[in-house]
């Protein structure tokens, strides 16, 4: 009986995270071609954030649930960034922002990124726009260090567009 119970528990939070982890794929899509991201930030005269997130990471899907899909749906980001996710641990196709093919696997690891969630902000060159922002951190002030870091990136490259 606890071991049914057990695998009863099991299925019901792995239904969760893939419940939520399918809502921020609508809301955050995977990125396939980081040049057409680029592309559409220029657009905007705004940044590429890529949220670097791991398959089996807690922490990546409160990032994603609690702030990064919020802000999808908020059009005064939409005026700010392009929102793409990067699966660490994935060998799919994604075409890097020069055009090059690589994987997101490889990509993050050109990166340095070695823990999730990271966040990144690049220019439209594929130019990091600052540090990174890694790991989730204390949740009351995750909020302001992601628009602390959306706020410089956006100075970075409307200067550069003047």
């Amino acid at each position: 009986m606890k071991q049914t119970l057990g695998i009863l528990v099991w299925i019901v939070a792995w239904a969760h995270a893939a419940s939520a982890l399918a809502a921020a794929a609508d809301a955050v899509p995977a990125s396939v071609d980081l040049r057409k991201d680029a592309a559409a930030a220029r657009g905007i005269n705004g940044a590429v954030l890529v949220a670097f997130v791991g398959e089996h990471c807690r922490y990546c899907e409160r990032v994603l649930k609690e702030f990064l899909v919020p802000m999808s749906r908020n059009g005064d980001y939409r005026n700010k960034v392009v929102m793409r996710r990067i699966e660490t641990g994935s060998h799919a196709g994604l075409r890097g922002f020069n055009g090059e093919e690589t994987t997101p696997s490889d990509f993050a690891q050109m990166h340095g990124v070695r823990l999730t969630p990271t966040i990144m902000l690049f220019d439209e060159k594929g130019q990091p726009l600052g540090k990174p922002l890694i790991g989730l951190g204390p949740v009351d002030y995750y909020g302001f260090y992601l628009d602390q870091a959306i706020d410089g990136a956006l100075e970075k490259v409307r200067k550069l567009g003047k």
